[in-house]
């Protein structure tokens, strides 16, 4: 899926790779952007988020710009740009997104507002080649020539390559390859140049012309779920409660049924007609058979 990000144009170096070849590269400060509206097909029409990146101070900021960014839980932010995304239902408002959506070796599409050059002639705008400066050739040596054509049409055919107002357009190059990221800095390396000039916006995505990348966006923080303490970490005395007894779980109503309890043997009454009496101490077996050999005898 293809993903998107704002950054902030630093300035070109060079790097050399394990051959010693020069890789002119360009650093990019991208992020972390805030998603501060996610645009759904339903609702506004397309599928897409807002994302929001750059510092700004509070006193330059609109109330009505206020109330969107506190929507989002978000402090002023400087520029707002719109990204379509294929699932708006992977985003949600406050996100943040950094730098961990793109890897080494990435093709991307860097788009951004190219330098303005002015009023320029049509030698340095389009490439033309001017006239002689020789043989009476005065006053257009770097003029465009004929414009257009006699009596018929007898008229300028739009989209005549003519002097006018050069650079500070958007200028988008595809297919750069990501050199380096560094998630920490917030900073991505691209291989080449990109439109604009130091401290200028780029949108960054992955090439449209290429294959998207696995989804790598960020998940949605998960809500903190409370623990329960087990009978272990509480301390003592605040534990679960014992268990009723088994007289309390019985239904209301009920008649409490007595323990059955085990009837002792009966007892032969003596010679005489009178019980014997219990003997709490068991008797001794040497004792009895003594007292038998005796009555026999």
């Amino acid at each position: 899926m293809r993903q998107t990000i704002l950054g902030r144009k630093l300035g070109m170096t060079q790097i050399f790779d394990r051959q010693g070849n020069a890789i002119p590269i360009t650093i990019v400060q991208a992020g972390p952007c805030t998603v501060l509206q996610v645009k759904t097909a339903e609702i506004d029409g397309y599928n897409a988020i807002q994302l929001g990146f750059g510092d700004k101070k509070e006193k330059h900021t609109t109330k009505p710009l206020l109330g969107h960014f506190k929507k989002a839980d978000s402090p002023p932010l400087r520029h707002i740009r719109e990204a379509r995304v294929e699932d708006p239902t992977l985003f949600r408002v406050g996100q943040v997104i950094t730098t961990g959506l793109f890897e080494k070796d990435d093709m991307v599409d860097v788009t951004g507002t190219s330098k303005g050059k002015g009023f320029a002639g049509v030698m340095k705008r389009h490439g033309f080649g001017g006239f002689m400066a020789s043989h009476g050739v005065h006053e257009s040596k770097r003029g465009p020539g004929s414009i257009g054509q006699s009596a018929d049409p007898a008229k300028v055919f739009k989209g005549m390559r003519m002097p006018g107002q050069m650079g500070s357009e958007t200028v988008t190059v595809q297919n750069l390859r990501i050199v380096d990221v560094r998630e920490s800095q917030n900073l991505i390396m691209v291989q080449g140049p990109v439109p604009g000039g130091k401290n200028g916006l780029l949108v960054i995505s992955h090439a449209i012309k290429k294959a998207a990348p696995a989804m790598r966006q960020i998940e949605p923080e998960e809500e903190d779920v409370p623990v329960e303490e087990t009978p272990e970490d509480l301390p003592a005395g605040e534990g679960p409660q014992e268990e009723q007894s088994a007289a309390d779980n019985q239904p209301v109503g009920e008649p409490e049924t007595a323990a059955e309890e085990t009837p002792e043997p009966e007892r032969e009454p003596a010679e005489d007609g009178t019980p014997q009496a219990e003997s709490k101490e068991p008797a001794d077996e040497g004792a009895g058979a003594q007292d038998d050999e005796k009555k026999e005898g």
